[in-house]
């Protein structure tokens, strides 16, 4: 007696309905990390590799506009039609497919907050991630740790607590005095494996761009670089929001099926957590049992840049006088820089300015500059492109000055002044010399 061979649901395959997708930045490519079927086109469409494409439907759930849909073929057709009035345990299968990998992502729990160091020194972008990553942990009621590598550096673990930091995992041993991406992405991956965290935050500086992606290639788990937004959903997922496609849109990044969840964020993006001089907690020291000889590249030699000292860091200042393409040219920069020197600020550009040659490049503002947050930003002579906004939107006053009342950059500003640059400026700056000149001196 043969046992009658079960019928095996199809699964189908996914497919884009024609003129329904809106370009919502790639959700359907990250939900597929699983069978990496999906690709997108320039328009921001998904192109869908039915080879690999192995039904599990997440990308036609994900959607917003509900542009995927399933496609079944005349035989697999035939065949549901067979299975409707049987007991159909394909979902059953599915759902115990799915109880494999929910059990997996339970075991990584708390928001972990890496902080970088240069010789002991730390990076502010640290600081400022620990206020966001304790805000994380609230919404997922877990804990928020930092993570410290170096030499000597057992007080930025104690820095961390101040922050709001209540365990700080920490290697200090003498193979990490110097940066090196080896030793680094090695020891955070040991710690990673041991204790599992649902989050890890980093700072998108060149340091923390290079180690997170050499974590995430060895962890196998999903990255998104550059984030000016972090929350959760009611599922516990990390909602990482980013500019996509140019910085013409804010696509909202998900990593479902693998841990932990990874981000880095620019530096003055996120505000600066409150700091609390009393905060205390548990740090716990950890070790490789590594040696030199264990890594490939040794630092020989630090060699200081002599020009280090003349590069100004626009991301630090906290008055910002921006001029954008507007400005004519290089040599109208000379007004800004008067208007600069009278509020004690510094002058920094748009990136059309710089492809122009009218500034230097350190001085660029926007997606592929620096992110600023400074208390005052005067935008002269820029439109507003959504490339630049995402640079310096969350100043905490802007004021714009563009001669197109409908220039972009007047919906993000405090204040605006429609007008010729060239002419209002410098009226601008008189004034404010008059008003100095008046305030009494105290002696």
């Amino acid at each position: 007696m043969t046992e009658e061979k079960k019928i095996k649901k199809p699964r189908g395959v996914a497919r884009l309905i024609e003129g329904k997708c809106i370009a919502c930045g790639a959700r359907c490519q990250s939900s597929c990390n699983k069978a990496n079927a999906i690709e997108m086109n320039e328009q921001g469409e998904p192109i869908i590799d039915i080879a690999k494409c192995i039904g599990c439907r997440k990308c036609v759930k994900v959607c917003p506009a509900e542009a995927l849909e399933m496609y079944f073929t005349p035989e697999e057709l035939k065949i549901l039609e067979e299975l409707a009035a049987q007991k159909d345990e394909g979902e059953e299968i599915d759902e115990a497919e799915d109880g494999e990998w929910l059990a997996m992502l339970k075991e990584y729990k708390g928001v972990w907050v890496f902080v970088e160091q240069t010789e002991g020194q730390p990076a502010e972008v640290s600081w400022e991630l620990m206020g966001t990553g304790a805000e994380l942990a609230a919404s997922l009621g877990v804990e928020l740790s930092s993570v410290v590598i170096g030499q000597n550096v057992e007080h930025l673990c104690d820095e961390s607590f101040k922050y709001g930091a209540s365990k700080s995992y920490i290697m200090d041993d003498p193979i990490f005095h110097f940066y090196r991406t080896e030793p680094y992405y090695k020891a955070i991956c040991y710690l990673i494996e041991k204790y599992k965290p649902e989050i890890v935050l980093f700072g998108a500086t060149g340091l923390g761009r290079d180690l997170a992606g050499a974590i995430a290639t060895k962890l196998e788990t999903g990255l998104t670089a550059d984030c000016t937004g972090l929350a959760t959903d009611e599922e516990g997922h990390l909602l990482q929001t980013r500019p996509a496609f140019g910085g013409n849109i804010m696509a909202t990044i998900i990593t479902e099926r693998s841990r932990p969840q990874m981000s880095t964020v620019r530096p003055h993006v996120m505000p600066m957590p409150e700091k609390n001089d009393n905060g205390t907690g548990d740090m716990i020291r950890e070790s490789m049992q590594a040696s030199e000889e264990d890594f490939a590249t040794k630092v020989l030699e630090i060699i200081r840049d002599s020009q280090s000292a003349e590069i100004v860091d626009v991301a630090t200042a906290q008055i910002l006088v921006s001029g954008g393409r507007g400005m004519g040219g290089a040599e109208n920069f000379r007004i800004l820089q008067d208007l600069a020197d009278e509020l004690g600020g510094v002058v920094s550009c748009s990136r059309a300015v710089v492809e122009a040659g009218w500034m230097p490049q350190e001085r660029q503002v926007g997606q592929t500059g620096k992110t600023v947050r400074p208390n005052i930003y005067i935008a002269c002579g820029i439109s507003g492109a959504i490339q630049h906004l995402v640079g310096m939107q969350e100043s905490d006053v802007i004021i714009a000055i563009n001669h197109d009342p409908k220039s972009p950059i007047f919906e993000v500003a405090t204040y605006g002044i429609i007008g010729d640059v060239m002419k209002v400026i410098p009226l601008v700056t008189e004034h404010i010399r008059e008003l100095r000149a008046k305030k009494p001196v105290l002696v």
